[in-house]
């Protein structure tokens, strides 16, 4: 199994014709790219169960993001998304929380995890941890694997200054200011499309797997 190179064809076909009259015409090109996205996030579950087992049980479908946007609040009113977005994570079906993220996009896919926007609390919580057992939480970061694929940033807001409560010099203040703590890897479209892309996605997400673990025991 690979991804077509159809599904970046179209992508980039939707990206020039962003209208409901091109997307409805091409609307058995898009559910075939849906058809193979369910199999692929069926096939990382499979794999991520051996690592994970909170994943078990969970419906492909429900870990793909809608094509959909959301146009209310945006200046932008193209009707959709020109990417694709797999979130997989154990526990329940929503798409929230710690997880294991592809996102699929001509010149810009990623593969990550981690959570990239915890409620305030589970935050404060982060935050207290990190603070209280700083050494544990390095040494998931620190690790060699870890950084071979996402590097010593994480794929989150970060504050400016010290977040409220906290100490401006505090030797983990680089740390407590980030707002998330996700983390991706960038893919070029060669890497995308290559026959060994599902495997090493597979050693990427369990790279993530103890960052999950760190956060998922802080999350509210």
């Amino acid at each position: 199994m690979m991804i077509n190179k159809k599904v970046l064809q179209f992508l980039k076909e939707l990206s020039n014709n962003n209208n409901r009259d091109w997307f409805q015409a091409n609307k058995e090109w898009f559910n075939e790219i849906q058809n193979e996205m369910i199999a692929i996030t069926g096939y990382f579950l499979t794999e991520i169960e051996k690592f994970d087992k909170s994943v078990k049980g969970v419906d492909p479908k429900q870990c793909i993001f809608r094509i959909y946007k959301d146009v209310r609040f945006s200046k932008d009113k193209s009707p959709y998304k020109t990417h694709l977005g797999i979130f997989m994570r154990g526990g329940d079906k929503k798409i929230e929380g710690t997880g294991y993220y592809l996102h699929i996009e001509p010149q810009g896919s990623l593969l990550g995890g981690g959570c990239y926007q915890p409620d305030p609390k589970s935050l404060q919580n982060i935050r207290d941890s990190i603070i209280k057992d700083a050494k544990s939480f390095k040494k998931i970061i620190h690790a060699q694997s870890f950084q071979k694929d996402f590097g010593t940033e994480f794929y989150a807001e970060k504050l400016k200054t010290a977040p409220k409560g906290f100490a401006k010099d505090h030797p983990e203040i680089e740390l407590l200011k980030y707002k998330g703590f996700a983390v991706a890897k960038k893919i070029k479209d060669s890497d995308l499309l290559s026959k060994n892309f599902l495997q090493e996605s597979v050693a990427t997400f369990k790279n993530v797997f103890p960052l999950n673990q760190f956060l998922n025991k802080l999350m509210l």
